[in-house]
């Protein structure tokens, strides 16, 4: 049958993995470092690995095809929640995930140093991005910080070397499983942000919060000076 479905250039594509992540019929893998279309009858033609392809690798295209497979797909789908679930079992989980245990040395000088009285330097709330409001008057003139949740916990002087002086905005696209790009673009739109810095922690699925951000900022219209920091897990600053 003739349908619509989607077509994988793949002189553009970097094998990032994206489209796979976001592909939840299944129908791509990554092959050999480049995505492919493996299971057309998995292809439902909605499209959601397209917004996420950051080379513009993806499009639509009308051909002869085998038609949606809905039972396949979702036969598909419990196999892989079992596999899912046997690698965690087995390995610890993904690399965001997996149980791991970081020995921070203490120094003399760290154990003999006198208590200091630390200060907050929130200045909004609520930080969560999917509770914030789009028009609040802190975002006007502000300096935005997009954070991982993470980065708080992994990274000692958070407070003072990032949020002092920004709008903090904070959120985990594996443990929200929501894609954060149309709430920050809107964000991004209706206010007079002065600049954006993405801090994310080093583990793959954090992937997903830089890609929304980035999507944000390209499809707000506006030119917004930006920069991506990664935290390491030991709470280093990689990048």
């Amino acid at each position: 049958m003739i349908r619509k479905i989607i077509h994988i250039d793949e002189e553009k594509c970097n094998g990032c993995g994206l489209c796979a992540t976001a592909c939840h019929e299944g129908a791509i893998d990554i092959i050999n470092g480049k995505a492919k279309l493996v299971r057309e009858n998995f292809c439902d033609g909605f499209g959601d690995c397209l917004p996420g392809c950051p080379t513009g690798a993806i499009t639509f295209e009308e051909r002869e095809a085998p038609a949606y497979d809905e039972a396949a797909v979702q036969e598909n789908k419990k196999k892989k929640e079992l596999q899912e679930k046997m690698k965690h079992l087995h390995e610890g989980g993904c690399p965001g995930s997996r149980m791991r245990m970081l020995e921070q040395p203490e120094t003399a000088e760290s154990v003999a140093s006198a208590p200091v009285q630390l200060v907050s330097r929130l200045r909004n709330w609520p930080v969560q991005i999917k509770l914030a409001p789009v028009h609040a008057p802190y975002f006007e003139d502000a300096k935005l910080l997009i954070a991982a949740d993470c980065t708080a916990y992994a990274y000692a002087n958070f407070h003072q070397e990032f949020m002092r002086g920004k709008v903090t905005l904070i959120g985990c696209p594996k443990l929200d499983a929501v894609d954060y790009s149309e709430k920050l673009t809107e964000i991004l739109r209706s206010n007079d942000i002065q600049s954006v810095t993405i801090l994310r922690m080093e583990v793959p699925c954090c992937g997903g919060l830089e890609m929304a951000a980035k999507k944000a900022l390209q499809t707000s219209g506006k030119f917004i000076p930006w920069q991506v920091v990664t935290i390491s897990i030991d709470g280093k600053i990689l990048d």
